[in-house]
């Protein structure tokens, strides 16, 4: 099975914190923009910490036309204009803009990129659904002009996401030459489930950030081994003390997650339909869906790649 756990959770981070934090209703549009925000920061140190550290002979090295690089650099430069956006939006509107982190991306950019982008349009698709107030973006403007040429912030949301999107289907499959989606639609996290995934890669963080986050809760690590659909893999992860039964949640879609019993203590078979990414969770639950309440340990990060006839590689 080709992937990277640690690249995936990475991207997830990027994507999901602005869709999966403010899950609750009553969440302010400040707070919906600074999640925008969160994830904007990280997109544009990923790709600027990226860029620094690879030439244009590494990528020649690494095997790749000389017009992926500068596609990379305008990726790079759409992200620092997302961020010159979001933060003039909540300075307009008298909110203070979360700052960016210090964070630990020493994964390479050429491993990272198409799973950051591919989760970054889930963001933006249900971050759009938290924010009440339409039409509010301010009517000043910065430069360029046009980025506040409409007044509503879901409009301003949907073509962020249209952006991220193109990013990812580019990546993945004209830089990469992997699938440029995975199933009709992108599965969901809880707030918890993306912060414990979220935790490794940052160093540190200004505190004044952390008025914009709800009290959040750290799962125990989770690791998946010799995973492929239809097959056996391996769990790894601190059992707990009770005698319930344990089930592998995987996640791969908005539908609820598919339950599979654990067995011999560690043993599961991933379902036999998985594509592309999915999110494994071990829990006390055998059906519906996930609680946090029930986790013992995860999300853990999968990536299933196909072809173009759905075929897993």
């Amino acid at each position: 099975m080709k992937y990277s756990t640690t690249l995936a959770v990475l991207a997830m981070f990027f994507a999901t914190v602005a869709n999966a934090l403010p899950t609750r209703r009553g969440i302010a549009d400040p707070q919906v923009l600074n999640f925008a925000l969160a994830l904007e920061h990280l997109e544009f140190a990923f790709y600027q910490q990226g860029l620094d550290q690879f030439s244009s002979s590494d990528f020649d090295a690494a095997g790749f036309p000389d017009w992926v690089r500068a596609r990379f650099e305008q990726i790079r430069e759409h992200e620092a204009t997302h961020v010159e956006f979001l933060s003039t939006a909540l300075g307009l509107a008298g909110a203070s803009a979360v700052a960016p982190c210090e964070y630990n991306l020493w994964i390479p950019l050429s491993l990272s990129c198409e799973v950051l982008e591919a989760v970054g349009a889930t963001a933006y698709t249900g971050g759009a659904a938290l924010v009440n107030d339409k039409v509010s973006t301010p009517r000043e403007r910065v430069h360029p002009p046009e980025y506040y040429s409409t007044q509503e912030y879901l409009t301003a949301a949907a073509s962020i996401l249209a952006v991220e999107a193109r990013h990812a289907a580019w990546i993945s499959s004209a830089a990469q030459g992997h699938n440029a989606w995975d199933t009709a639609f992108q599965p969901a996290l809880t707030p918890n489930q993306v912060y414990t995934v979220a935790t490794s890669f940052i160093e540190s963080c200004p505190a004044s950030n952390a008025d914009s986050l709800p009290p959040l809760t750290v799962f125990a690590p989770l690791a998946v081994t010799t995973a492929h659909p239809g097959r056996t893999a391996t769990l790894t992860f601190a059992a707990p003390t009770s005698s319930k039964s344990l089930y592998a949640a995987f996640i791969s879609s908005i539908a609820v997650p598919v339950f599979v019993p654990i067995h011999n203590g560690n043993q599961v078979v991933v379902p036999h339909d998985l594509l592309g990414f999915a999110f494994c969770v071990v829990t006390t639950k055998d059906g519906g869906d996930l609680d946090d309440s029930t986790t013992v340990a995860g999300p853990a990060v999968l990536n299933f790649p196909f072809d173009s006839r759905s075929q897993t590689l």
